[in-house]
């Protein structure tokens, strides 16, 4: 594909992927809670349900979804829902008073459900793959192999979404050091509630054009 293209395309998805999201704010999340070496399954399976996305827009199930809207209401209500299990657990997460003594010490979750969790927060949300049916075929050039294009574009979009969560993922272990209070760390922990439920209710709200 064309450079110039490639670089419009580049510059394009480092601004959309730097706009906080639910894959961010799960990330971001996650740093604060658990430290960032542990936050990198996480990342990684964020990561990997982008690339699902990406894919199954390029092979053509975002114009599937159009075509069959109660598949895609039906995914669209799913995803909210997970979305809205997210913002009640943050917002009930307990704190306890001696946090300023015990915040080193870390929740024990494996990394595979760190994976999982990840995983399927960024594949939980099908307006995605309508976005990248609309987005990604613009910077296609049809008079050259698409295959070997989408998968370039898919690359870099995982390079970059990649380099996003390892700045959200920083963001989170320097906001770790200012929640030691309690009532500091309660107060993230319902403001992330509110912005998953947020995520949640504008997915509900979504109608596929």
């Amino acid at each position: 594909m064309a450079l110039h293209t490639l670089w419009i395309y580049a510059v394009a998805v480092f601004l959309l992927s730097a706009t906080p999201g639910p894959n961010m704010l799960h990330v971001l999340s996650r740093s604060v809670e658990l430290g960032v070496k542990r936050t990198l399954a996480t990342m990684v399976g964020c990561l990997l349900g982008l690339v699902t996305l990406l894919t199954a827009s390029a092979v053509g199930l975002g114009a599937l979804l159009h075509a069959l809207p109660g598949t895609f209401t039906a995914l669209r209500i799913a995803g909210a829902g997970y979305l809205l299990f997210l913002a009640v657990k943050a917002w009930r997460a307990p704190v306890s008073e001696d946090d300023a003594e015990t915040s080193a010490v870390r929740p024990e979750v494996s990394w595979l459900a760190l994976f999982r969790g990840g995983y399927a927060i960024s594949i939980s949300n099908p307006k995605a793959i309508v976005f990248a049916a609309a987005f990604l075929p613009q910077f296609i050039d049809p008079a050259r192999p698409q295959a070997p294009q989408f998968a370039i574009l898919v690359a870099v979009f995982a390079v970059i979404e990649a380099f996003w969560y390892s700045v959200y993922a920083g963001s989170g272990r320097a906001l770790s050091r200012h929640l030691g209070r309690a009532g500091v760390k309660r107060v993230f922990n319902r403001l992330t509630g509110g912005l998953f439920a947020g995520f949640g209710l504008s997915l509900l709200a979504f109608r596929a054009a």
